[in-house]
């Protein structure tokens, strides 16, 4: 008979003593309430020399056994964090290739390269931002501690900009100020990614997190700018095209032109990369304080 069988024999020999002793018809052990008998219980199995193996040990596997987590709740920990740090790896995975094809394209063509920038990689930068859609659902859902606010506002407008505005014109898509937009949203998202994967592993650093929480502001701001050239810059087109634009019939006859709608879109994204900043300092001043807490500790 093995180690493991004798310790089996002995917990049930135990817990049988410890059931007639008290005349309970069931045994509920937790680590933070044992009681005296149970303390003893355990001071007798670990000091006793019959199981054959070093004492650390014994106490060991008796611990394993009678305080082991609930299945349940590990498989949920467990399919949580995997699925979370498959996702935030796929986003990761998708922008380094981004802006690595983007360098490389720059670095041989030269100027040429940023006229065909979205030919090149407008289909994973779509594919990216879409999915970024599932990170709304997370914090709601509580899978992820962060706010809603601020991500809906970068969400919501990345992908405003890229399928109503960029995708819908082809002659967007040829401006320079497209291959700017899509380097300003690669080195945020190269900046938050990785930062989120080492936090996940347990083995975040400042380094990351001071370029995460303090790099990732005035980037943002210069993406937002930008976001806004990128509108301007497309007027004249929609205007032209007629895209997007029509006229409502019920209840009264209304005209909706698009140009106007994206010109009253401009204040809104000004106030709303406001809020976005303002939530990000407040978050940096937090991580930061948190981290310097951590550090005294140690």
């Amino acid at each position: 008979m093995d180690a493991r069988a004798i310790v089996r024999i002995q917990i049930r020999h135990h817990h049988h003593i410890f059931r007639r002793k008290n005349h309970q018809t069931r045994l509920n052990i937790r680590p933070t309430s044992l009681t005296s008998d149970s303390c003893t219980c355990m001071r007798e199995m670990s000091t006793s020399s019959n199981f054959g193996f070093p004492k650390a040990q014994e106490t060991t596997l008796v611990h394993n056994c009678l305080f082991r987590p609930s299945f349940p709740g590990e498989m949920r920990l467990s399919i949580r964090l995997a699925y979370l740090f498959l996702y935030n790896l796929l986003q990761f995975c998708g922008h380094t290739w981004i802006f690595a094809n983007m360098t490389a394209r720059f670095l041989t063509f030269g100027g040429d390269a940023l006229a065909d920038t979205f030919y090149a990689v407008g289909v994973v930068m779509s594919l990216c931002q879409l999915l970024s859609v599932l990170e709304l659902f997370h914090i709601a859902d509580g899978i992820e501690k962060a706010r809603l606010l601020p991500r809906f506002v970068q969400v919501m407008t990345r992908n405003f900009l890229l399928f109503m505005v960029i995708v819908s014109q082809e002659e967007v898509q040829s401006k320079p100020v497209v291959c700017a937009q899509f380097y300003l949203w690669n080195i945020l998202d190269l900046l938050r990614y990785p930062h989120v994967l080492l936090c996940l592993m347990g083995t975040d650093s400042f380094g990351m997190l001071w370029a995460r929480y303090t790099l990732s502001i005035p980037i943002y701001i210069i993406s937002v700018i930008t976001e806004g050239i990128t509108i301007h810059q497309s007027l004249p087109y929609f205007e032209s095209l007629g895209t997007y634009s029509f006229q409502l019939s019920l209840p009264v006859s209304t005209p909706i032109y698009f140009p106007i709608l994206l010109k009253a879109y401009l204040p809104l994204l000004a106030v709303g990369a406001c809020v976005t900043v303002w939530h990000s300092l407040r978050a940096r001043e937090l991580r930061l304080e948190k981290w310097n807490k951590k550090i005294k500790r140690k």
